[in-house]
């Protein structure tokens, strides 16, 4: 990992909490959520992909799956979280790269991935953090290669008083958009959104390099 090490916020929001990642992701639906991700994302035989922020891993355990002759890498900060994306790679047999390091320092080459993949990661970042991550990302993608990205919609709905979690409050597609295009990528667009009981409302993303 570059530099220092520097506070962040884990899967489950407290260091303590990850041995609850794999009960609450499963009641809240969110393999299905993946699966929605990777239709849009259009992984191929051959491609590189890195997932920035991949936690315990399941995301690319399902990519692996669906397309085991895509070379695989994952990062995240908490090395908690990437021994347990290792003990799963290894259950399932698969072969992913898991690397300690920060979302806004990716210690990858420039122009040498085809898809990047993000999850639920980008409201664990501050502004500042959230458009660094996205010139890194755009840094490393290959022309024309794709980023694809889900997050929560931290929306006001009428009849609420707006999300709870302060993370967020004005998390919108609209500013996650914004937040992309300020990072150099380009043709950003939303192309879906949903929501779960357990997980709330949900929006996807598209953009180039």
């Amino acid at each position: 990992m570059t530099g220092a090490a520097r506070p962040f916020i884990p899967a489950m929001g407290r260091h303590w909490m990850l041995f609850l990642y794999d009960p609450f992701t499963r009641a809240a639906g969110i393999s299905q959520v993946h699966g929605q991700l990777l239709d849009r994302a259009g992984v191929q035989p051959g491609h590189r992909v890195l997932e920035v922020g991949c936690g315990p891993g399941d995301l690319l355990m399902q990519l692996g799956r669906r397309v085991p002759q895509a070379d695989l890498m994952g990062i995240d900060p908490d090395p908690a979280a990437l021994r347990k994306a290792r003990r799963k790679a290894a259950r399932r047999g698969l072969t992913v790269q898991f690397m300690l390091a920060y979302a806004d320092e990716l210690p990858l080459p420039d122009d040498s991935l085809d898809r990047v993949l993000s999850s639920y990661m980008l409201h664990h970042l501050d502004e500042e953090p959230q458009v660094a991550a996205m010139r890194e990302i755009r840094r490393i993608l290959r022309p024309g290669g794709e980023l694809h990205l889900l997050d929560a919609d931290g929306t006001p709905r009428p009849g609420t008083r707006g999300h709870q979690h302060p993370r967020l409050a004005g998390h919108t597609p609209q500013r996650i958009q914004a937040v992309i295009r300020q990072g150099g990528l380009t043709e950003v667009s939303q192309t879906g959104h949903g929501s779960r009981r357990i997980a709330g409302h949900y929006s996807f993303f598209r953009a180039v390099a």
